[in-house]
């Protein structure tokens, strides 16, 4: 998973997608970087490992001039953890510099790099993004829209886009939508983010969302609409619902802050706790969740876990032994909620288990006398292809356990996931217009099987997606 934006026609660029990337800095804490073009055209790019706040000073942000400019938040879901991978990319380019800044997963990017080397293309990265600048390269189109598009016609799989060519700026959803982008005014100009919380801080006026297969271009203050891609069904990823997207969020045209309330409520309906004492959720994802949970059964709710705001999110860790070791500093139990009491402990899911059994590990040492644990989606069974970090059924704890030994696993007295039912119910409109996969195995595109080899092989000896 990771957070794009890109404006276009406003003063000062760089500094708006520096501060732009801080309320995207939740989908990716890996590496961060800018790409600024300034009046005569000339590119300039600033990239580097860890936080926006790690990586750009006033200094920095200074080097960027220009009215154009992306950015990128990034932490992998294939490709190694280097700087080499983090993005935006910048290429030297026949029609100017080209910028790209990519959120999702192309599941036949292992073919088609291996049909690009063969003919002679030379790789520096292990990302599936660098796929894409190669193939608008070597794109006999005329125009460089059409280069783009041709380019685009031959991948599949997840893309949201913002991408510079020269000073003209492109925002590109793939035609399943798999990935949010919204549109928004800024002054004269524009900007394209991955979520509304980007536009919040910069002050702009949000626009609309861009629809899947969407294609826009962006020159200064002027925006077109070109054709769209071709139409493929929506599979819109519900876990931005769930999980990811940050609750002041819009996505998808929906309120994730009022999404998972309704999780809260259908996971209190499904699986009561009678007698509990209280419920308190897991911060900060599912706040919100443990709200709607409350709602419904009129437990009390409770802060019991306190948040370390200071240490990142677990689930992204690329490492396990960062997950592991970031659990007890991150979180830390209120004795005098626990003690002595039925609790209910909400989280939005459950992916290794790592966390959770260390979290209720944490409850039951601070005194608790029952743990229920509730889950707002139901279990994950399968890896994601499409931008989340889930590369092998193994990682998975519900693919290899039954719900009972995931209880055991744990150390909980009962233990109840949402159903995928309930969840598409508390999405809301078509359910058919999401991308469960993960939860329920029905993959929305073909899956090579050198994807999932590739996947686990060295990340610069082999051909590798981002």
């Amino acid at each position: 998973m990771c957070g794009i934006i890109g404006l276009s026609g406003v003063p000062d660029a760089a500094r708006q997608v520096y501060l732009g990337l801080y309320s995207l800095q939740h989908r990716g804490q890996e590496s961060a970087g800018i790409v600024a073009v300034d009046g005569a055209g000339a590119a300039r790019s600033q990239r580097g490992m860890g936080l926006v706040s790690d990586i750009f000073s006033e200094q920095v942000i200074a080097n960027l001039p220009g009215d154009v400019a992306i950015g990128h938040t990034r932490y992998s879901t294939a490709g190694s953890s280097v700087l080499a991978n983090a993005q935006p990319m910048l290429a030297g380019y026949r029609e100017g510099p080209l910028a790209l800044a990519h959120n999702g997963n192309l599941t036949n990017a292992v073919q088609l790099r291996s049909d690009l080397v063969a003919k002679g293309s030379i790789f520096q990265t292990s990302s599936d993004s660098e796929v894409l600048v190669h193939l608008v390269a070597r794109s006999e189109a005329r125009e460089p829209e059409d280069q783009l598009l041709d380019a685009l016609e031959r991948v599949e799989g997840a893309y949201s886009l913002v991408v510079t060519i020269g000073r003209t700026l492109y925002a590109i959803m793939d035609p399943r939508g798999f990935r949010p982008l919204v549109l928004g005014r800024l002054g004269s100009g524009w900007v394209v983010a991955s979520e509304t919380c980007a536009l919040d801080i910069l002050g702009a006026t949000p626009a609309r969302e861009l629809e899947p297969g969407n294609v826009i271009r962006i020159q200064g203050s002027d925006l077109d609409e070109l054709p769209s891609l071709p139409s493929r069904p929506h599979r819109r990823c519900v876990f931005e619902l769930v999980y990811f997207s940050r609750p002041d969020s819009t996505v998808f045209h929906r309120s994730v802050d009022r999404v998972r309330r309704e999780l809260g409520r259908e996971l209190a309906r499904e699986h009561p706790v009678p007698g509990a004492d209280c419920v308190f959720s897991v911060p900060d994802s599912s706040n919100a969740m443990a709200l709607g949970f409350s709602e419904v059964s009129g437990l009390k709710l409770e802060h019991a876990l306190i948040r370390n705001h200071y240490v990142g999110r677990t689930f992204i860790q690329p490492v396990q032994a960062g997950r592991t070791a970031k659990v007890k500093i991150k979180f830390n139990p209120v004795r005098e909620v626990l003690e002595g009491k039925r609790v209910v402990v909400v989280d939005d899911s459950i992916v290794r288990g790592t966390t959770s059994r260390a979290l209720v590990q944490l409850i039951r040492q601070a005194g608790a006398k029952e743990v229920h644990f509730r889950v707002g989606s139901p279990p994950i069974t399968g890896p994601c292809y499409y931008g989340i970090d889930t590369p092998s059924k193994k990682e998975l704890i519900a693919s290899t356990n039954s719900i009972e030994e995931i209880r055991q696993h744990l150390g909980v007295d009962t233990l109840g996931y949402l159903s995928l039912d309930g969840m598409l119910r508390a999405a809301g409109g078509d359910p058919g217009e999401f991308c469960h996969a993960c939860f329920s195995g029905d993959y929305p595109t073909e899956i090579p099987e050198d994807l999932e080899r590739a996947r686990h092989a060295a990340p610069l000896l082999a051909a590798l997606p981002t």
